[in-house]
């Protein structure tokens, strides 16, 4: 059965959460500030204060622009490499099979950069 107060105490705690989120989204801006600052934009780091360590892992993604690497693929009388969008494993296949050459694919590759923040407290 649900009752008012289980209502009530869910809007509490939800509203509670929105706040706890910001809060910490606030923090996060900060270190990843500091990190800016202290190793460079998009670079990993690490810092110890007292039993915390904080880090900064960065994680990158790579990902053919469809449209254009098809194009390219088309231009190179390789359709076998095209499934409706680049076959991104047969690709590299073919790269590292030197059929095609990195040049070739050359600004149809793009990158995704994510920071990510961890906070570990450290055992003494």
């Amino acid at each position: 059965m649900i009752t008012k107060e289980m209502l009530a105490r869910f809007d509490e705690l939800n509203r509670r959460k929105k706040d706890l989120e910001a809060e910490l989204d606030k923090l996060k801006d900060l270190f990843h500030q500091y990190f800016d600052t202290a190793v460079g934009q998009n670079e990993k780091g690490e810092v110890k204060i007292d039993s915390y360590k904080l880090q900064r892992q960065i994680r990158r993604t790579e990902k053919f622009d469809t449209e254009e690497t098809v194009k390219r693929l088309e231009g190179l009388n390789l359709p076998e490499l095209i499934q409706k969008k680049p076959d991104e494993r047969k690709i590299k296949s073919a790269l590292e099979l030197q059929i095609i050459k990195e040049k070739d694919l050359e600004g149809c590759l793009s990158e995704k950069v994510t920071a990510a923040i961890l906070v570990k407290k450290i055992e003494a």
